[in-house]
Order: structure tokens, then C-alpha cells, then sequence
């Protein structure tokens, strides 16, 4: 048995390897035709180490960087050949390969950026926060309740972009000498300012339901995921009901550690694939673009887990059901919006298509959203987050002109 499991483990290993040779390769090749980011061009960077699975995080911040590139030049920085691939495919501002330290520090010196902006914990974000004269600006890659939110990690940066009031409270209720007003700025959600967008289904009548599980996590506190427990009778359901559409968009490393998990995630992408082709009509969605809002804005009801998906959601004001977790393990932190949260557990799935009628014309739970949403968010006006975050980048912006002009005196 145990010389299988190492048989398995050594294929995976050489299988990763040969991938990323590929990757390089590929890169190598694709980077001769590239031309070289001119030395000063980049005011602004957004560092990103981590490898393809999450480029999600990265994903969600095109369309506000690709507005404020409009006014501060904005450049990606990628330290994986196969993220770099992706990023000169689809990302909106420049993007500059830092494969080892030494690129980074020839990245500082040649374009001396003002703010580095962090999406994500990466522990090698350490490589690039050893250099000075610069913001460090932890701006995330969502809003939630995880406990994610309350790393001691954010004050390893300078300043933190944060969603908004229930952000601030949990980061003082958790983090010990912590200076909230000198170190964080609120800024709401600007990402949800670019949420509209064509949906792929027709406007048939039919209620459009937005699945959107999280990943099966790493440890038993993060067992948000609800694919296995809940996801295939919630699919079932609606599938089968001539009344609604499913919309799946499952966390892009489901099933990567839970072999389980990841069969329940397969079994709903082939029932998707079955029920479209029994009826043509129905237009199911299994959607794993790279794209995130449409699907988020476009659903009469949502139902996710506790993850950011939550949070995104607020920011539109719609329908919202979260799944319960079932491990008795999972961390689940009650003192905000999930303390308040239209609840669906693993035994109550099978009436989903009656919760899901029930949220869709439910006045009074339409109303404690909107309290949520403010809570989480402040101001959800179409725009005003985007200038809430424009402002922040100002205000750093200046505070480095105060910084750098003292230390040149």
C-alpha cells in the first residue's frame, strides 16, 4: 500500500515538472515577442506569486486596475510561468515576468513603483515587501467572514484596503495593537461596479439560481465546502424542475485534495451536461470562465457557502440562501451577516426549489439584506466604490510624495 501511495506520489511530482518545463518553454518563446515594460512606466504594481488555480484572485481585480491605469499606470508583476501565460493572454494592464529575486530588484530599479498592491497571503510576498520607499497595500481578493480576514498578517503591510464597517470591527475585535484609522481605508467593493454584463441564457421566465460552492478547504476550521453534502441534491432539484436554471460556478480548486469532492463536483457537471441535452431549452450554465459578475448580478436567487461569494453577492442587494457547513469543525463566525443568514443545511437540500421561491419574493428578507449591505459595504451607488478606491490610491499617492520628499531634503 504504502509503496502505491509513493508510486502516485512520484507520477504526480514528474507530471508537475514536465508541466511547468512546458510552461517555461512556452514562456521563453512567448516572451521574445513581447516588448519590455520601458523603465518609470509603472506607478503602480500588483504583485501575484502564486501559480494558475488562483488566478481568480487576481481576476477580479481587472476591470477597477484597468480604470485606474486610465489615470496611474498599473503593471501586474507574476512570479509563475504558467500565471504569466495566462496574464498576457487576458490581463487588461501590463504584466512583467519576476521569475526569481533578482527580477524583482531589476523591476524596482527600473520602475521605482509607489504602491504594491497584494491580492492574496502568499508567503513569498515577503520577497517583494523587503524593498522600502514604497506602499505595501494589502487590498485582498474578497470580503467574508472566514476567519482569513483576521490574519495577524495584515500587519506585516503598511495600509489595508478594506470593504467597509464590519471589516473594521472584525480586524479589532481579532488583531491586538493594531491602529485601524492610520492603517486601513475603507473602500466598499469596487469590483461590483463592473458586475453587469450579458448573461448566456434567454429571458425566458424561468428563476435563475447561482450555485456557487467554495473548495472543500485545507483543514477541518475551513470546511466551508457544500458540493458533497449539499451541491448534488441542490443540482438534482433544479435540474429536474422545468421552473428554474442552474447556474454552477464552482471554487476552481474544488476537488483538489478530496477525491470525494471532487467526484460530487464532476457528477453535477455531467447531470449539467445531461439535463441541456434532454432539453435544449433549459440553458443550465457549468461556468469555470475567468470572468466573475455576470453571473453574480445576473441570478434572481444565490446560493452559496461561506466564502466571499457571500459578500459579492451583498453588493448587489439580491436573494442570498448560504449553505451550512457539516463539519462541526468549521469555523463559523456569527457576529455579522452570517449571524442573520438565510440558512439551508445538508438535510434541508431536497426542498431547495421551494427555499429558493420562497427568498425570491421574500420583502422582509430583501430588507435585513440591504441593512448587510450597507454594514459591509457603506455606499453601493453605482460608482461609488470605484471612487472610494480612486481616493485611497490618491491619498497613498500623496502621502509618499510627503514621505519621499523629507527623506530627499
Amino acid at each position: 500500500m504504502a509503496i502505491t501511495s509513493d508510486l502516485r506520489t512520484a507520477f504526480r511530482l514528474a507530471a508537475r515538472l514536465l508541466k511547468s518545463r512546458r510552461s517555461r518553454n512556452a514562456l521563453a518563446r512567448r516572451l521574445r515577442t513581447q516588448p519590455r515594460l520601458a523603465p518609470g512606466s509603472a506607478e503602480i504594481a500588483v504583485y501575484f506569486a502564486d501559480g494558475p488555480v488562483n488566478l481568480y484572485q487576481v481576476r477580479q481585480w481587472y476591470a477597477p486596475l484597468a480604470e485606474l491605469h486610465a489615470e496611474h499606470p498599473v503593471a501586474i508583476i507574476s512570479r509563475s510561468p504558467g500565471t504569466m501565460l495566462a496574464l498576457l493572454d487576458e490581463s487588461p494592464v501590463p504584466v512583467v515576468y519576476a521569475r526569481q529575486v533578482v527580477d524583482l530588484e531589476r523591476f524596482v530599479d527600473e520602475q521605482s513603483p509607489k504602491i504594491v498592491l497584494y491580492v492574496n497571503q502568499n508567503a513569498r510576498n515577503f520577497q517583494m515587501m523587503r524593498y522600502g520607499r514604497m506602499w505595501h497595500v494589502f487590498v485582498n481578493h474578497g470580503e467574508s467572514d472566514k476567519m482569513y480576514m483576521t490574519t495577524n498578517q495584515f500587519k506585516a503591510y503598511d495600509h489595508a484596503l478594506i470593504a467597509g464597517d464590519a471589516a473594521r470591527e472584525r480586524l479589532a475585535d481579532a488583531l491586538w495593537d493594531y491602529d485601524l484609522d492610520a492603517r486601513t481605508i475603507a473602500i466598499g467593493r469596487p469590483q461590483a461596479d463592473h458586475f453587469a454584463g450579458d448573461v448566456p441564457w434567454p429571458d425566458d421566465g424561468r428563476t435563475v439560481v447561482l450555485y456557487a460552492p467554495t473548495w472543500e478547504g485545507d483543514r477541518a476550521a475551513a470546511a466551508y465546502g457544500s458540493i458533497a453534502s449539499h451541491g448534488t441534491t441542490i443540482a438534482e432539484r433544479l435540474l429536474a424542475s422545468p421552473a428554474h436554471r442552474l447556474v454552477y460556478r464552482p471554487h476552481p480548486r474544488s476537488g483538489v485534495l478530496d477525491a470525494t469532492y471532487k467526484a460530487a463536483h464532476e457528477g453535477i457537471v455531467a447531470a449539467i451536461a445531461a439535463a441541456n441535452a434532454a432539453d435544449p431549452t433549459a440553458h443550465h450554465v457549468y461556468d469555470d470562465g475567468p470572468t466573475l459578475g455576470w453571473q453574480i448580478a445576473g441570478a434572481d436567487v444565490a446560493i452559496t457557502d461561506i466564502s466571499a461569494m457571500i459578500y459579492d453577492r451583498l453588493a448587489v442587494g439580491k436573494p442570498l440562501i448560504v449553505t451550512r457547513p457539516v463539519s462541526p469543525d468549521a469555523d463559523v463566525d456569527e457576529r455579522g451577516y452570517l449571524g442573520d443568514a438565510n440558512w439551508l443545511r445538508a438535510t434541508e437540500a431536497a426542498d431547495v426549489v421551494a427555499r429558493v421561491d420562497a427568498a425570491a419574493h421574500d420583502a422582509e428578507e430583501l430588507a435585513r439584506l440591504q441593512h448587510w449591505v450597507e454594514r459591509y459595504f457603506g455606499d453601493t451607488t453605482p460608482g461609488a466604490a470605484t471612487a472610494r478606491f480612486h481616493a485611497a490610491v490618491e491619498h497613498l499617492l500623496e502621502r509618499w510624495r510627503t514621505f519621499a520628499a523629507q527623506r530627499d531634503v
